[in-house]
C-alpha cells in the first residue's frame, strides 16, 4: 500500500435535516461519479487509500455520516438507517448526481443498498463490503410494543451517562486502534487514528464519533421492508465478504435471491475491514467491476 501521491481531497459541507455534514471531494469532476460510504463509528478518511487509487479515473465523493468524523451530531434523536439514507440522498441532490456508483462498507453497505432500492434510477453500480443485512432476527421482534418502547427508553437514557473515552496521548488511542483491528499495519493504524480522533482542551484525545450511534430506534423498518427494497435495485451489485469477517452479511443466508443482478466474492485472510487487510486484492476486484459496469 503506497503513500498518497496523486491527489489531495478538498473538504466541503452540506446541510441535511439542519445538520451540517462534511464530505471530501477528490477532484476530477468530469469523470464518472463514485460515492464511498464508511461504516458505523468510522470516518471518511478510512477510504483514503482506496480514494488515492481511484481518483485519477473517477470523481470521488466521500462523506462523513452524521455523528461521525467532521459531521455534526444528532441532538434530540438517535441514528437510524433511514436517517443516513436521507443524508446520502441529500448529498446526491446537493451535487446534482444522477448516475452514481457506490462503494460502501459494513453499515455503509446496509444504507447504500437501501438507497439503491429507493432510487434505482440514480445508482449505476453497487459494491458492498461486509454489508450488514442478512440478520432476520434483528428486524423481527415478537415482543409487545410496550416492552420494546420501555427497553428503548431505558437504553437511550443510559447513554446520557456515558462519556467519550479519553486517552492520555494519541499513542494510547493508536494502541486501541491496533487492538481493534490487528490486521492493520502501523502506518494504516496511525493514519486512521490521526484522522479519527480529536484533541480535547485538557490535551487528552477522544474518537470523533457520537456515542449515541450505538443506539437504535424504538421501531424501525422490518426485514421484509429491507428485502423489498433490495428487490427494487436495478444496477449490478457486488458483495465482497471476508472469510474471517462478521457473520450475517448481505450475500449470505440466502439473501442473494433478492437481487436481480448480483454476485458474491469471499476474500481469505481478511477481517471485517477487508479493504484494509487485503488492499491489493480488493482493488483488483474493484477496478475490474467498475471497468465492466461504467460506460
Amino acid at each position: 500500500m503506497n503513500e498518497f501521491g496523486r491527489a489531495r481531497p478538498t473538504s466541503h459541507s452540506y446541510f441535511s435535516q439542519r445538520l451540517k455534514l462534511h464530505y471530501l471531494d477528490w477532484g476530477n469532476p468530469d469523470s464518472p461519479n463514485v460515492l464511498l460510504v464508511h461504516g458505523v463509528q468510522d470516518h471518511c478518511h478510512s477510504w483514503d487509500w482506496v480514494s488515492d487509487e481511484l481518483c485519477s479515473k473517477y470523481h470521488l465523493l466521500v462523506p462523513d455520516l452524521r455523528g461521525h468524523g467532521d459531521s455534526e451530531w444528532n441532538k434530540g434523536a438517535g441514528y437510524s438507517n433511514f436517517d443516513y439514507v436521507y443524508d446520502l440522498a441529500q448529498l446526491l441532490e446537493h451535487e446534482e448526481l444522477t448516475n452514481v456508483n457506490i462503494i460502501a462498507h459494513s453499515m455503509g453497505g446496509t444504507i447504500a443498498s437501501l438507497l439503491a432500492g429507493t432510487y434505482p434510477e440514480k445508482v449505476n453500480s453497487l459494491i458492498s463490503i461486509e454489508g450488514v443485512g442478512g440478520i432476520p432476527h434483528w428486524y423481527r421482534d415478537p415482543r409487545h410494543p410496550q416492552e420494546m418502547v420501555r427497553e428503548w427508553i431505558e437504553n437511550t437514557r443510559s447513554m446520557s451517562a456515558r462519556v467519550p473515552r479519553k486517552y492520555d496521548t494519541q499513542n494510547d488511542a493508536l494502541t486501541r486502534m491496533q487492538k481493534s483491528n490487528p490486521h492493520l499495519s502501523e502506518a494504516q493504524a496511525k493514519h486512521l487514528t490521526v484522522h479519527g480522533s480529536n484533541r480535547n482542551e485538557d490535551s487528552t484525545y477522544t474518537w470523533k464519533f457520537d456515542n449515541y450511534t450505538h443506539t437504535r430506534g424504538a421501531f424501525g423498518h422490518s426485514y421484509e421492508d429491507m428485502t423489498q427494497l433490495w428487490e427494487r435495485i436495478e444496477c449490478p451489485s457486488l458483495f465482497i465478504n471476508a472469510k474471517q469477517g462478521y457473520g450475517n452479511r448481505i450475500g449470505q443466508n440466502d439473501t442473494l435471491k433478492h437481487f436481480s443482478d448480483a454476485q458474491v466474492i469471499d476474500i481469505d485472510q481478511a477481517g471485517h475491514w477487508l479493504h484494509h487487510d487485503q488492499f491489493e486484492q480488493f482493488m483488483s476486484i474493484t477496478h475490474e467491476f467498475l471497468g465492466k459496469h461504467i460506460a
